[in-house]
């Protein structure tokens, strides 16, 4: 059985464009993680998620693997983007978008795993 840390990488490494949020991008429990997944929804590509409500064991582990101590984490390529605040500022200037679209063309032909 592998461990939550090993869990962790895996999804992150198997997936190009993955958001660690609070709820659901359709549903999404708190105001932070309600702007990120907003911001990268409008970039019109497809993402992965993990809800970190649902994986107690996640949510502990994550702020360690990561060094950073809150939620959402926005991880693209493998490495960690930040939260809301950087989301968001990325948004506003452009860099989201370039940076989500050159990662989701170089991705096309292979598969999203679910979070």
């Amino acid at each position: 059985m592998s461990t939550t840390v090993e869990n962790i990488q895996r999804q992150i490494s198997e997936n190009p464009i993955l958001i660690y949020m609070k709820g659901t991008p359709q549903l999404p429990q708190c105001g932070f993680s309600a702007q990120t997944v907003q911001a990268l929804m409008s970039c019109g590509e497809r993402f992965a998620f993990v809800n970190v409500l649902d994986n107690p064991d996640i949510r502990a582990e994550l702020p360690k693997v990561a060094n950073w101590p809150t939620f959402p984490q926005l991880w693209v390529e493998g490495e960690l983007v930040g939260g809301c605040d950087i989301v968001v500022e990325m948004y506003e200037n452009g860099e989201l978008e370039t940076l989500v679209k050159e990662t989701a063309a170089k991705h096309q032909d292979g598969e999203q795993a679910e979070g």
